[in-house]
């Protein structure tokens, strides 16, 4: 299992999208304050479909609280600040993925003290980052990856046919 953390979300369909693939993939979602949007935000459970009540999803009022919440816990931080990829690295089961807000991503005050477990996703110079949503599942099916996809259905089914 792999917890997705997300540090001051602003958009409620991206994190409406990434508590969907959180669903989706057995995944807990911790959200640190302040928060922009409410959770009952109709954008939010669009982007989450029929899926949001199937979610477990835990609030913390700051970084600070979520730590005091989680002690003990691996936190790898994703960043465009960082010097090795997110394959550079090995997520332990139970392990902790944190993303910053859409505008600024994560603070570097919160950084300085993360830098051997902080990753980046590759990219042009020219970008200065991904959509949220997307960078959280890039990262998340690398770690699941890693893990074998444990507990994950692997194989799918076509709807009237067999293969």
């Amino acid at each position: 299992m792999v917890n997705i953390v997300l540090h001051e979300p602003e958009m409620p369909a991206n994190t409406g999208n990434i508590g969907r693939t959180c669903v989706a993939t057995g995944s807990v979602l911790h959200l640190i304050e302040p928060l922009g949007f409410k959770i009952n935000d109709k954008m939010l459970k669009r982007a989450g479909l029929d899926y949001w009540d199937k979610l477990d999803v835990r609030r913390y009022v700051n970084f600070e609280d979520f730590l005091a919440k989680n002690p003990g816990a691996k936190i790898y931080m994703a960043t465009t600040k960082s010097k090795q990829t997110y394959t550079d690295v090995h997520y332990e089961d139970g392990c902790y993925i944190m993303f910053g807000k859409e505008s600024a991503g994560i603070p570097e005050e919160i950084l300085l003290n993360y830098k051997e477990t902080a990753v980046r996703i590759p990219m042009f110079d020219e970008i200065r980052s991904l959509n949220l949503g997307n960078s959280v599942a890039i990262i998340l099916y690398e770690a699941l990856r890693q893990q074998e996809f444990k507990e994950l259905q692997l194989e799918g089914q076509l709807h009237h046919y067999e293969w």
